[in-house]
């Protein structure tokens, strides 16, 4: 008697614990050209049937476990996360001057940089999981410029989502090119996207025609949603927990209005 109660017992903690170890997480290999990538994929076998596909891209830091953190983050909300890597070899650092070598050397040819975003956009479509009529892309800091580029340039999908990403462009979008909604969420108080660029970037995207919403944290530093923003030794940085949870928000209430 008493050894299946505790068989009952056990078996009502693991129904419990269930939920949570029902997020996977994988670590993938791919190329862009000649260049191997590294990436992070993650859903929840807890959800039936295929559901929206969502890139991850991470801030100039690489794909670090922020941005892993986000992927999971979207797979406990339904959807399966894909954390991409631009740089090549899953390349990460905590050093500003390094961070911004990784930057010029992805952006100095757009061909690479579409070619590295469009390479994981590839491989999230081909995942057994994923709808790929409803796929979005969301972006940290460096990786919110990429989203909002790969908008700008027509990029198929429902929604892109920056977060204190820079906004101020050398290619604005064109009357009827964008297709995504578009949804940037700024820091107030960030020195990167200071106000004058935030109403620059409402003026583009009035003109193109593009369904978008902005909205701006009051006293957001720059990096508001990173844990870890403090630790980098930037004055201008700083993690935000009221607006880390109000932008995750924002977030979902676009997936949710875009993804039936």
């Amino acid at each position: 008697m008493y050894w299946r109660l505790g068989l009952a017992l056990a078996a009502a903690l693991l129904t419990q614990g269930a939920p949570h170890a029902r997020v996977q997480t994988r670590e993938v290999e791919y190329r862009a050209s000649d260049t191997p990538l590294k990436g992070f994929i993650a859903w929840n076998d807890a959800v039936p049937g295929k559901r929206p596909g969502v890139l991850v891209v991470h801030e100039w830091w690489g794909l670090n476990q922020h941005a892993r953190n986000q992927a999971r983050r979207l797979a406990e909300a339904g959807y399966v996360g894909f954390a991409l890597d631009m740089f090549g070899n899953g390349r990460v650092t905590t050093h500003p001057k390094d961070a911004q070598a990784f930057v010029a050397e992805v952006t100095k040819d757009p061909a690479v940089l579409a070619a590295r975003f469009n390479a994981a956009l590839d491989l999230l479509k081909k995942d057994p999981r994923v709808d790929t009529t409803r796929l979005a892309a969301i972006g940290y800091c460096f990786g919110g410029g990429v989203v909002l580029g790969m908008a700008r340039a027509g990029v198929n999908l429902a929604a892109v989502v920056s977060f204190h990403g820079a906004l101020a462009t050398q290619t604005p979008a064109q009357p009827g090119k964008v297709k995504a909604r578009i949804l940037a969420l700024a820091g107030g108080a960030d020195p990167f996207v200071p106000p004058e660029q935030v109403e620059g970037f409402k003026r583009e995207m009035q003109a193109a025609g593009a369904r978008f919403e902005v909205v701006s944290y009051p006293g957001a530093k720059h990096g508001f949603t990173n844990p870890d923003a403090g630790t980098y030794g930037m004055e201008q940085l700083a993690y935000d927990s009221t607006a880390d949870r109000q932008s995750w928000a924002a977030m979902l209430k676009l997936f949710r209005e875009v993804f039936p």
